[in-house]
């Protein structure tokens, strides 16, 4: 899937739900939803319906809940929903709330535990690039450092799910373009904003990140996450283009706005060695585009699973769990945002593999998934009330605080 080619405009059009309602290959959609749901969709604004229906799986009966999204709609829009800073949580609700969304979902798989790096603080951050309002926030760590389950072949940290300038959904890959540049030369930038760096490289912080401490970006591998913390590190700070100060280990506490962090392990610590306060130094960064053509408005990372009509080759089709997905239809202009329940009757879930073909029957034709388990939430401010709750019944038994969600913001 990497620099894969989209063919949003030839997919085909979406399903009524009354069709996603058929025979399902390998879960098939039964029945109406449990007591005291509503029948059929229900309208939550001008271009935004919700409903809620049982599955029968692999596994037994799960419950799935689902908001349709017309981003045709000029009232419609999605933006990413994240606490202000990359390493920060919150819940999905008092995400929505705080940002006046309509609706949200969970998002990116993220950093949410440091056991094989005793004293190491987790950070939090979310695993892959995001985007919130046009603006770049973080690229994606290497695929060996990240949580979640395993990436299905040919996929990779990289991948995101987003909307461009031109209101179109689509799935992509974003990578990370930057340099550091010194007295001493050019150096390559080798992150932005990311709980793990590669080995070798300089990453950049920035105040998008928050105040955790950088000193997880130094830990583990590219290809081993639980590997020892490097012991050769060291760290410029940089404001106004020139270095104001140094030091042999990362550092925590908030980052200034035009303030930069290089953060160096191994060869990049040996680099930024050589730069003493004083010296002029130029950072420069961007997300570039394996597809899209036109700058994205919004992006976060997670994985596909359904690829212009097709489930990518080799799903997992034995592993069930609570998941969150969201899928895409009608040439990028419409959106399905799927989380299941956490409930101890619907508890055993789908496997991805089933999961690609839910989103495949409800109309999508690419399909991407986001964290699962107990990160699982959807959100919604419904009709009557006044304020953002659960929709679903999380598996821990309360929301979990994550680093970012899909948002959905309506003027109808």
């Amino acid at each position: 899937m990497t620099h894969r080619q989209r063919r949003l405009g030839a997919g085909r059009s979406v399903l009524t739900f009354l069709a996603a309602l058929g025979t399902l290959a390998g879960a098939a959609l039964v029945g109406a939803a449990p007591a005291g749901a509503a029948p059929g969709w229900t309208r939550l604004a001008t271009g935004v319906q919700y409903e809620e229906f049982d599955i029968d799986a692999a596994a037994g009966l799960a419950h799935a809940h689902v908001i349709g999204v017309d981003l045709s709609d000029p009232g419609v829009r999605l933006e990413l929903l994240y606490p202000g800073a990359v390493a920060a949580r919150a819940t999905v609700s008092r995400l929505a709330t705080a940002q006046g969304a309509l609706a949200g979902v969970n998002g990116d798989f993220f950093n949410i535990t440091e056991t094989q790096h005793p004293g190491i603080e987790a950070t939090g951050a979310s695993v892959g690039p995001a985007i919130a309002q046009g603006r770049v926030l973080k690229a994606a760590v290497p695929d060996g450092q990240r949580f979640g389950p395993a990436l299905p072949s040919g996929t990779s940290t990289k991948d995101v799910f987003g909307v461009g300038t031109d209101r179109l959904a689509r799935l992509d890959d974003l990578t990370l373009d930057g340099s550091v540049r010194t007295p001493e030369g050019q150096l390559p930038l080798g992150g932005l904003n990311q709980y793990a760096l590669p080995v070798g490289s300089v990453g950049a912080f920035t105040s998008d990140w928050g105040s955790a401490s950088r000193m997880r970006s130094t830990c583990g591998t590219d290809t081993d996450r639980a590997a020892p913390c490097s012991t050769d590190t060291y760290e410029v700070t940089v404001r106004a283009g020139k270095v104001v100060s140094t030091a042999d280990a990362p550092g925590s506490g908030p980052i200034a706005v035009g303030t930069t962090v290089l953060v160096g392990r191994e060869a990049g610590a040996q680099h930024l060695r050589k730069l003493s306060v004083g010296a002029a130094v130029t950072v420069r960064h961007q997300l570039v585009a394996a597809s899209a053509k036109l700058p994205y408005r919004f992006a976060l990372g997670g994985y596909p699973v359904l690829d212009d009509g097709r489930p990518l080759p080799g799903l997992d089709d034995t592993t069930s769990a609570v998941r969150t997905a969201v899928g895409v239809a009608d040439g990028g202009r419409r959106l399905y945002l799927l989380a299941l329940d956490g409930a101890p009757d619907y508890r055993s879930g789908l496997t991805i593999a089933e999961v690609a073909e839910t989103m495949r029957t409800l109309g999508s034709v690419d399909a991407f998934s986001l964290d699962g388990g107990g990160s699982t939430s959807m959100a919604a401010r419904m009709p009557g009330t006044s304020s953002v709750a659960a929709l679903n019944h999380p598996s821990g038994g309360a929301e979990r605080p994550v680093p970012n969600g899909v948002g959905v913001f309506s003027t109808g």
